[in-house]
């Protein structure tokens, strides 16, 4: 599978433009002949949406996302956007397009802490579950999510080889502040990667948005947790990754740690860890 990875600056509540710059990146990943595009973190909509949050907001059946329902018939796109939901609850979603079909991830853990503001803007969504596309099943994590164990644990476990983490990790100034950010990002990455013997891809967005600066640093990492390729602090690019198949079958053959892992065991120590807090808390 050859991936392209898409490190964009989107442009704050211009859905116009954004859409019209996804579908720009689209035409060249399918022309360097990529089957999996990936974009950053609310890419369509720009990340500091405050209360533009319900203007912004979308249903999966929109009719301004049939350009990409149309693209998706060659090229499975994944972008992250602003989903309401049926009960008009507003998300920060990932979008994924395939095959003319959309299906969504919620973020889970919006953050509301230090710069982030999230938690008042969106609601958490409940779960992990992967999506089926015609490249197999993806486990799809926005930004904070990948700071959660459990997630792509859950996701690894569920039969995941690759994960695509959108985000949109800013930093209060660039230059510095970014490159620490990007050494503790990469590194926990392949970690991550090397403990679930898994490959992932990672798109963060690039850019200063009211006053925040966004480190960029998109990469693509195998099992082994090797850095197969890295997109700078500043710009805007479109990278490629080949998608090797026998890396997760190496990596599970040489280490397998994964393999060994019991799930059964892991589902009875939450559940007495759980009794043990509830008890506390009477």
């Amino acid at each position: 599978m050859l991936i392209a990875i898409a490190q964009i600056r989107p442009a704050l509540g211009k859905l116009t433009a954004n859409i019209e710059k996804h579908i720009a990146f689209i035409e060249r990943a399918r022309e360097g002949g990529a089957e999996l595009i990936v974009f950053p973190e609310l890419s369509l909509t720009g990340y500091i949406v405050r209360d533009m949050n319900f203007e912004l907001a979308m249903r999966s059946n929109d009719s301004r996302l049939d350009p990409f329902r149309e693209q998706s018939r060659d090229i499975t796109i994944i972008l992250g956007g602003i989903e309401e939901s049926e009960e008009f609850g507003v998300y920060n979603s990932a979008f994924v397009f395939d095959d003319g079909k959309v299906a969504t991830y919620r973020k889970m853990y919006p953050p509301d802490y230090g710069i982030f503001e999230e938690g008042r803007y969106f609601l958490s969504g409940t779960s992990a579950k992967l999506i089926q596309t015609r490249l197999g099943k993806l486990g799809v994590l926005v930004c904070e999510d990948l700071w959660h164990l459990s997630l792509p644990l859950v996701q690894a476990l569920d039969g995941a080889q690759l994960l695509c983490v959108i985000s949109a990790s800013p930093t209060r100034m660039a230059g510095e502040g970014s490159l620490s950010n990007y050494e503790l990002n990469s590194q926990q990455h392949a970690a991550l990667c090397r403990l679930l013997s898994v490959n992932m891809v990672f798109v963060n967005r690039v850019g200063v948005e009211d006053g925040i600066n966004f480190w960029g640093g998109s990469q693509f990492v195998d099992a082994f947790g090797n850095v197969v390729i890295s997109a700078s602090s500043e710009h805007e690019e479109l990278l490629f990754a080949q998608v090797d198949s026998d890396v997760v079958r190496s990596a599970r053959r040489e280490s397998r740690h994964f393999l060994d892992e019991n799930m059964y065991l892991l589902q009875r120590e939450i559940q007495r860890v759980i009794r043990n807090h509830d008890s506390e808390k009477e």
